[in-house]
C-alpha cells in the first residue's frame, strides 16, 4: 500500500497554525514569527516527515532556489576557495549551488548556460572569461536572467561585478622586485590573457615606469595557465638573462618551482619568484612563496551577496565592488647579489 504523501496542509493542521504561516516558515522566513510558532511548525514537519515538493513550489513561486556557477578550471585551488565563499552565503539563504567546470572551453560554457537556463536556475555567477559577452547578453540579459561576473570576466557595463584590484596587484609585484634591484624580470602569463590578468600586466608596466626600467627589455612568456604551463617554460627562463620571475598566478609559480629544482637552480639564490593569488599551498612549498594576496573567499561571498540583491531587486542600478589586494612577503624573493 502506497503511503499518502504528507502535505503542507497536514503540517498546518498538526501544528495548529495557518497554511500561510507554515509556508513562510518552511521557506526561510522564520524571523517573521515567534520562536514558539517556529518550533511548533518545525516539530510538526519532522514528526510527519514532510518533504517539500520543489516542482510544485517552482510553479507557484517561479523560483528554484538554485544558482549556477561557471568556473574555468576547478583544479585550480583559487576556484575551490572562491566556491567556498559563494556557497557559504547561498547556503545561509537556502540556495543550492550548481557548479559547472568549463575547462576554459567557450562552447562548453555556452552549453552550460543554455542548460542551466532550461533548468530554471534563479541566477548565474560567471567566473570565466572564455564565454563571449555576446553569448551572455543573448542568453541572460535579453531574457532578464539575474547574473554577475567576477574575477576573469570584465563586466563592460552590462552586469553587476565583483573584482579585485588587479592593477594594484601588478604594481605591487613590480615594485617589490625592482626594489630588490632586479631589472631582468620574466613575466609568465596565460596565452590570450583574460581582462584581470591584463590589468596585472599593466600594473607591472606602471611599476617599471616608476623605476625607469624599459618594459620592452623584460622577458614575456605566454604559456598554459597551470602548474604544467609553468613547468614547461623553465628551460626558456634559464636560457635567458632573467634574475626574477613574476608568475601571474600561484599555479604557474608552483610549476616553476619544480622545473627550476630539476635544473639544479635554487630559489631565491638563483631566481626570485613572486606569484599571484595566495592560495593555501603558497605556505607549504619550500621556500614559502612571496605572492600578491587576493581576498578569494571574500570575493566569493561578495559575489553571492550581490547576486542575491539583484534577484530581490532586479531594477536596481548596476553595481561594481572592488576588493583590495596586498603583498604577502615570504621567502621566494631576495635582493639581487
Amino acid at each position: 500500500m502506497v503511503k499518502k504523501k504528507v502535505t503542507i496542509k497536514d503540517v498546518a493542521h498538526h501544528s495548529g497554525v495557518s497554511i500561510a504561516t507554515v509556508s513562510q516558515i518552511l521557506n526561510g522566513n522564520e524571523d517573521k514569527f515567534s520562536s514558539k510558532t517556529v518550533e511548533k511548525v518545525l516539530a510538526a514537519k519532522n514528526e510527519l516527515g514532510y518533504q517539500a515538493d520543489y516542482f510544485a513550489r517552482q510553479m507557484i513561486t517561479k523560483e528554484t532556489k538554485t544558482i549556477g556557477v561557471l568556473v574555468p578550471d576547478i583544479t585550480n585551488p583559487f576556484f575551490n576557495l572562491l566556491m567556498r565563499g559563494i556557497e557559504e552565503i547561498l547556503y545561509q539563504q537556502h540556495f543550492v549551488t550548481i557548479l559547472c567546470n568549463a575547462d576554459s572551453n567557450q562552447q562548453k560554457e555556452v552549453q552550460y548556460l543554455s542548460e542551466l537556463t532550461r533548468r530554471g536556475v534563479d541566477g548565474f555567477i560567471i567566473a570565466s572569461s572564455a564565454i563571449s559577452t555576446q553569448a551572455i547578453k543573448e542568453d541572460l540579459q535579453q531574457q532578464g536572467r539575474p547574473f554577475i561576473v567576477l574575477d576573469q570576466k570584465k563586466a563592460e557595463d552590462f552586469s553587476d561585478s565583483v573584482r579585485t584590484d588587479d592593477f594594484r596587484g601588478g604594481y605591487l609585484a613590480g615594485t617589490h622586485l625592482f626594489s630588490l634591484r632586479h631589472q631582468q624580470v620574466a613575466l609568465v602569463y596565460p596565452e590570450n590573457p583574460p581582462a584581470n590578468v591584463q590589468e596585472r600586466i599593466e600594473g607591472f608596466k606602471s611599476a617599471a615606469d616608476a623605476y625607469q626600467i624599459d618594459y620592452n627589455q623584460l622577458l614575456l612568456i605566454p604559456t598554459a595557465f597551470s602548474k604544467q604551463g609553468g613547468y614547461q617554460i623553465t628551460n626558456q627562463i634559464v636560457a635567458s638573462e632573467a634574475t626574477a620571475i613574476f608568475a601571474l598566478n600561484d599555479e604557474l609559480a608552483f610549476g616553476l618551482y619544480r622545473g627550476l629544482e630539476e635544473l639544479g637552480k635554487i630559489i631565491p639564490d638563483d631566481y626570485s619568484i613572486i606569484g599571484y593569488d595566495n592560495v593555501d599551498m603558497s605556505e607549504y612549498v619550500k621556500p614559502k612563496l612571496t605572492t600578491i594576496a587576493q581576498p578569494i573567499f571574500e570575493l566569493g561571498q561578495e559575489a553571492a551577496k550581490l547576486l542575491l540583491e539583484r534577484i530581490q531587486h532586479p531594477e536596481k542600478n548596476q553595481e561594481e565592488k572592488l576588493l583590495p589586494v596586498h603583498l604577502e612577503k615570504r621567502f621566494s624573493t631576495a635582493p639581487l647579489k
